[in-house]
């Protein structure tokens, strides 16, 4: 009776987007075929310069939007224009494998984006040439794990989506299979 447990997202990827892939791009085996291999979220917190409660609220947000414990990034060099030092917490990030990545993309195509007010799709020229997708989110309060009540200010994320693609028609073929929307 020890069932284990396979993603939603996962599950759709290996019945219907990689024999889709390998038709569509003459793929001689599964392993040739692209997949995603990490998401990455990263959560710029400019104003914690002034206040460190929005950096720990970021912190919050983030561990709880994609369930696990987010890395506090620090500035490279010191910018006197925006009263920072080198070495100061500016941000924190996460980077999702396996399990937890399919999970929150899943979340995230089939959740938070369609919640997103006025959304048209997400723009084709977010990839970087090499088969990755990058897309930013204006607030966080799209995710239904976040409690709209703790939110005290409204902060952006970007979201990276690194895939084994050689180009960027291979990594939108993959992620269109997995239901990105994308504009047309």
């Amino acid at each position: 009776m020890n069932e284990v447990y396979v993603p939603r997202l996962l599950k759709k990827y290996r019945e219907e987007v990689l024999p889709g892939l390998r038709e569509q791009f003459g793929y001689s085996s599964d392993m040739a075929a692209p997949r995603l291999i990490k998401a990455v979220v990263n959560m710029g917190v400019g104003r914690a310069v002034q206040e460190k409660k929005r950096l720990q609220d970021g912190v919050r947000d983030l561990a709880a939007l994609t369930g696990q414990k987010p890395v506090t990034t620090k500035a490279r060099r010191s910018v006197a224009g925006f009263k920072v030092r080198q070495g100061m917490e500016i941000g924190c990030k996460v980077t999702l494998r396996r399990a937890r990545m399919y999970e929150f993309v899943d979340r995230l195509v089939s959740v938070a984006l369609p919640r997103i007010r006025d959304f048209r799709g997400l723009s084709p020229r977010g990839f970087d040439g090499r088969g990755n997708y990058s897309l930013g989110i204006a607030e966080q309060s799209v995710f239904p794990e976040v409690n709209l009540d703790a939110i005290e200010f409204m902060q952006g994320m970007n979201v990276s989506i690194v895939t084994t693609a050689r180009t960027d028609e291979e990594a939108r073929a993959l992620l269109e299979g997995l239901g990105m929307p994308f504009r047309k």
